[in-house]
């Protein structure tokens, strides 16, 4: 039968016995009859609603299950078609995460049959070398172990496409190691290792390598060797330069090379489809032409905290480029051709910026592109923008900063404390386009119904710090709405009509009264950040933030979160997830320190398989 096939010659004790009763609570037999059926068999600790207690060491009836008959077999001898256990499907995933496991015995060969071993989550501080004999296996989830070395035997796995052996304490990789030639992803981060390997090039089929975390000082040349490699993470690490080697990799997309030690930019020749560069937290002290040329492709370029003083006028080199992290640098000028990228995302913080004023550092993204842009046809205005008295002014102090309508395309009325916005201010617009409205730090209960008139030409309106407690249709109407600022509010929900802003891109919802997520957000597929710290949001769906591909920014700070769902860690095109000053109790502060991407792998690496 083709159960026993490959297991008789292998065990003295195979073929046809009574299966042993030892599996008492943990394993309990509708499990195991299951099992038979579906080939797929979850111990995950985490399945307490099945009642199943933590193991520690597995049952023999688990790794028995292919060669025993069935405890049911003994109680009734007269079997359906549906019932014919010897007709049954073999093992082949096989899930005992986040149990206590210490070892796993040899008796792991009885499943010669398995394509998936999952076992993240126990306390294994070493594998079987009756491993080699899962020769079906492909996918291979070691991690959040204690294992301290990788047994040769490992090696003989050469059908496996996904090795996941982060948070362990290994120290080096075995020889052999480039047998695995069907290898696809492996994860090898938050370990000891000092070195890679350089028989790693033979490693053709790789698409994904994370060596994050780990104490790497170099980079073996030979790594350009990795003909499909797509994603490389080397954060967190103490590289101090990068072999030159590495500019040939062709098929590279994403490299991630943040808090490391370096102090040069490397230059990517051949990189054509390097989409994401992360160099943030090193010491690069210049950017220059040669590092820029090259990045045709490149969508996000991270060089936050390091020692830049300038950016080069090449920049618009980057006619893809969508993000620029420049933040926490020594940079105080920034060349006006800037201007001309279609950047969505800029951040500047923590620089000594001497030819952007503060303000308009503080207005976001478009609105420093927009006075870049002005500069390069002229010096642009005196650096006090003139507020004129208007012959229309109500007796409550209203002025009407017709210089900012003119020359900035901005409707201020900002800081006034009233009620009301006067028509006078709407007037004022006459036949001027205006791009931006700021009406915040008013005391606001409505949004003026006359802000309609601005629909075909707003893209940014300010209403933060008013007493807004509900948004009218007139705001859903702006269809070239990109940046909406609805902080220190009283909102608690938002209108199902805003599904028609179809070009927002930033919401900031900080500081309302919100306690879910608004269902209206998860339909606005254009949305990249959505700020909603300091409110009182008890759960998000992360099934549909996943479908929101454009979404990388989200502050979920300060609110009510009694649980984080492992499925959020699907999210992967977040690049910033902020969770600090919530009531849950994992992932733990430790994780959170560590940013976003380690965030996301921990909750993947708890999802039920």
């Amino acid at each position: 039968m083709s159960r026993l096939k490959g297991v008789a010659g292998r065990d003295p004790r195979a073929g046809f016995r009574a299966e042993r009763g030892d599996c008492g609570a943990s394993v309990p037999q509708g499990l195991l009859k299951a099992a038979r059926k579906s080939g797929q068999l979850n111990l995950s600790g985490r399945n307490l609603s099945e009642g199943l207690v933590v193991l520690e060491i597995v049952p023999q009836c688990v790794w028995r299950i292919n060669v025993d008959i069935p405890e049911e077999a003994n109680q009734n001898l007269s079997f359906s078609a549906t019932e014919r256990w010897w007709e049954q499907t073999d093992l082949t995933k096989l899930i005992i995460s986040n149990n206590k496991l210490q070892s796993l015995t040899d008796d792991l060969r009885l499943l010669p049959a398995l394509t998936v071993l999952d076992i993240h989550d126990n306390q294994l501080t070493s594998l079987p070398s009756a491993i080699r004999e899962l020769e079906n296996l492909q996918k291979l989830n070691v991690s959040h172990n204690k294992l301290k070395i990788l047994p040769e035997e490992i090696t003989n796995l050469r059908n496996l496409k996904g090795l996941y052996l982060q948070h362990n304490e290994l120290t080096s990789i075995p020889e052999g190691f480039e047998q695995l030639f069907n290898l696809e992803d492996l994860d090898l981060s938050n370990n000891c290792l000092t070195t890679v390997p350089a028989s790693f090039s033979s490693l053709s089929s790789l698409v994904r390598l994370n060596l994050s975390s780990n104490q790497l000082k170099n980079l073996p040349a030979e790594i350009s060797g990795m003909k499909r490699l797509k994603h490389l993470d080397c954060n967190s690490n103490l590289l101090e330069s990068i072999p030159s080697e590495l500019a040939g990799m062709e098929s590279l997309e994403l490299l991630y090379l943040r808090r490391n030690k370096l102090r040069f930019l490397p230059e990517f020749p051949s990189c054509k489809l390097l989409k994401e560069l992360h160099l943030g937290e090193n010491q690069i002290e210049m950017l220059g032409a040669e590092h820029l040329k090259h990045l045709n492709s490149i969508l996000v370029l991270d060089l936050r905290d390091n020692k830049l003083k300038s950016v080069p006028d090449e920049i618009t080199l980057l006619q893809s480029l969508e993000r620029l992290d420049l933040s926490n640098n020594d940079i105080s000028s920034l060349p006006y051709s800037l201007g001309k990228l279609h950047l969505k995302f800029l951040a500047l913080e923590g620089n000594p910026m001497r030819t952007i004023r503060r303000e308009i550092i503080n207005k976001g993204t478009q609105e420093v592109l927009k006075y870049l842009r002005s500069k390069i046809k002229d010096d642009g205005p005196s650096q006090s923008d003139s507020v004129i008295e208007t012959a229309m002014t109500l007796p409550s102090e209203s002025r009407v900063n017709v210089h900012a309508i003119i020359t900035l395309k901005i409707l201020d009325y900002s800081d006034k404390q009233t009620t009301l916005i006067p028509d006078e201010v709407f007037d004022a617009v006459k036949s001027n386009i205006i791009t931006s409205i700021n009406f915040s730090k008013n005391q606001l209960c409505e949004i003026p119904k006359r802000i309609i008139e601005l629909k075909e030409m707003v893209s940014d309106v300010n209403l933060g710090f008013n007493k807004l407690s509900l948004i009218s249709l007139e705001l859903c109407m702006l269809q070239k709405l990109t940046f909406l600022d609805l902080r220190n509010n009283f909102l608690n929900s938002l209108p199902e009509e805003m599904e028609s802003l179809i070009r927002l891109q930033t919401i900031n919802l900080s500081f309302n009264r919100f306690k879910i997520l608004p269902e209206v957000l998860y339909r606005i597929s254009t949305l990249e950040t959505i700020l909603i710290s300091n409110n009182q949001v008890g759960s998000v769906n992360p099934e549909k933030l996943k479908i929101m591909e454009n979404l990388v920014t989200l502050d979920l700070q300060n609110n009510d979160l009694l649980q984080i769902p492992p499925e959020l860690g699907n999210c992967v095109n977040l690049r910033t997830l902020l969770l600090d000053g919530n009531p849950f109790r994992v992932p733990r502060a430790a994780i959170l320190m560590k940013g976003t991407a380690a965030i996301l792998e921990y909750l993947r690496d708890r999802i039920p398989t």
